[in-house]
């Protein structure tokens, strides 16, 4: 019988440690699929962050660095410089890239550095317990707004995507989400067009994955999955937001 379906040689066979509902698996499995599709077995090199994907080296089947608090892209950076032909990635999430990590992210895409981030927005700092995030929504309630985020008392929710394409640096900036079939298999064509345009030398590359967070919104799963396509992308749209 024909095999149709099958774990990615880049996955182990860890069992996740995402909450119920969590978008996280199906983010690594779109990383996976695209580095076993551009042949990186051998010369891949993954970072992982602080925050719910810390552990993110027991899963991918890879080289795996740990990188401080928001300093992945800086590690990715040294990595990539150290031997240029290895395929570098940074798998980080929203308090992590935004917040402690805003300068990271800000030159080594300025730079134009080679190297491939994936950004989990899932709007909430996850693996603390709830606090409000560079990226939480108007409105939306956090440990640390209890009452829901106040633009005039906590700011504007950050755009990523929108921030990095006004720079010279990058060569392919993208929003998709994990929300439905639909969303995911697009996600994992601006995923593996990142790591396309490394392989290729074209420089840096981001893609941003809206998802969800059951236990922080205090929702079921599906209801989460219905707050990132009804609430989220309003606020972040999808789309391609450069291509060089």
């Amino acid at each position: 019988m024909a095999v149709v379906f099958e774990k990615p040689s880049f996955l182990t066979d860890t069992p996740l440690h995402y909450c119920p509902g969590c978008t996280h698996g199906i983010a690594h499995r779109l990383v996976a699929e695209a580095l076993d599709e551009i042949g990186a077995k051998g010369h891949c090199v993954g970072v992982a962050p602080v925050g719910c994907a810390v552990f993110a080296y027991n899963y991918f089947n890879c080289d795996m660095q740990e990188a401080s608090h928001g300093r992945a892209p800086a590690v990715a950076t040294g990595i990539k410089l150290t031997n240029e032909d290895n395929i570098v990635f940074a798998y980080q999430g929203d308090g992590d890239l935004a917040s402690i990590g805003m300068a990271e992210i800000v030159h080594a895409a300025t730079r134009g550095v080679n190297i491939t981030v994936i950004f989990i927005n899932n709007a909430i700092y996850g693996m603390t317990g709830g606090q409000m995030a560079p990226t939480t929504l108007i409105g939306q309630k956090a440990t640390t707004c209890p009452s829901g985020r106040d633009a005039k008392v906590n700011g504007n929710p950050i755009r990523m995507c929108e921030l990095l394409a006004t720079l010279d640096g990058p060569s392919y900036i993208a929003r998709c989400s994990l929300a439905d079939v639909k969303n995911v298999k697009e996600a994992k064509k601006c995923i593996l067009k990142a790591f396309q345009n490394q392989k290729e030398g074209k420089g840096f590359s981001f893609v941003e994955l809206l998802s969800s967070c059951p236990t922080n919104w205090h929702m079921n799963p599906q209801q989460a999955l219905e707050y990132v396509k009804n609430e989220m992308t309003a606020k972040y749209p999808l789309g391609v937001f450069k291509e060089v």
